[in-house]
């Protein structure tokens, strides 16, 4: 898309929709004949066999403990090449109410081949934790690795945050600034969902427990968006309406601020298996997050 076409771009229109709707168009695996459950396999086997390869060949997986809490820890592996590297950090999805770091590693051997770092952040599950608290968690993961960054061999400044459908969300969050007024280098938002309002409603938000405020207050594409960092938003060609206006809505916003995004719709992927291309240089979505490293 050009950025025209991005600015341009029609918003989400989840009010016109009846609660029974908003089920179905929150609901990714109605678009993959009512279930996910193949895909979330694929994820432990790949993570698996990449996590299986470093204990036997190396480099190391290394832990980093970012808070308290028992799922408050990042994966992390760096490649063997002198001096720090760029680093791309992973905020796996699953509507933060499933999925952890575990099955997050399947990208990793595809950075270490470009030279670029991999971490996978894990998070406190929703109902144990609010929204609010997820998203200081994923704060404090990536400020853990601003601070780890000399020991472990990589390049605070060249921190890039991607993540999937929640992870988007998340990723998104991470990028409009911690504290101290850092920002990623750049950002990849695949599939996600950036207005929360209309999942409120559904059963997604069961496990989730948003109200109005704090769906807003946790809306991105609600949020100032000034000095947001570049960003490559994606989604599957196999994906609902709502998911793909959603990610056309927050493309359409980054750009209006002037900051470099570059939106695109994959062929032949769904919302689930789109995550696969994330690293893979030899796909457009891949293609498209190396160069977003390398400007980093």
């Amino acid at each position: 898309m050009t950025p025209n076409q991005i600015a341009d771009a029609q918003g989400p229109r989840w009010r016109e929709l009846t609660a029974e709707e908003r089920q179905v168009q929150y609901s990714p695996s109605s678009c993959t004949g009512g279930t996910f459950e193949p895909y979330i396999a694929e994820y432990a086997e790949r993570s698996l066999t990449v996590r299986e390869r470093f204990a036997n060949q190396g480099p190391p997986l290394q832990e980093l403990r970012y808070g308290p809490g028992d799922s408050n820890t990042v994966d992390l592996v760096v490649p063997g090449t002198p001096g720090p590297c760029p680093l791309l950090v992973f905020i796996h999805g699953g509507y933060w109410q499933r999925l952890s770091k575990r099955e997050s590693l399947f990208a990793a051997q595809d950075c270490l081949d470009a030279g670029v770092a991999f971490a996978a952040v894990d998070y406190t599950l929703a109902p144990e934790a609010s929204l609010d608290q997820i998203v200081a968690e994923c704060h404090a993961a990536v400020a853990a690795l601003r601070a780890g960054a000399s020991a472990i061999g990589v390049d605070p400044e060249r921190m890039v945050v991607c993540g999937s459908s929640a992870g988007a969300h998340l990723s998104a969050m991470v990028g409009l600034g911690s504290p101290d007024g850092w920002r990623p280098a750049g950002l990849g938002l695949l599939s996600g969902v950036f207005e929360l309002e209309p999942l409120i409603g559904t059963t997604i938000n069961e496990a989730v427990g948003l109200d109005v405020e704090a769906a807003q207050r946790n809306s991105p594409l609600l949020a100032d968006l000034t000095d947001f960092p570049p960003t490559v938003v994606a989604w599957g060609d196999n994906e609902t309406d709502e998911f793909k206006r959603q990610s056309l809505g927050m493309a359409g916003a980054i750009a209006k601020t002037g900051t470099a995004v570059n939106a695109f719709e994959v062929p032949n992927r769904n919302h689930f298996d789109v995550v696969f291309d994330l690293a893979n240089p030899a796909k457009p979505l891949g293609a498209a997050m190396h160069d977003l490293v390398a400007a980093a």
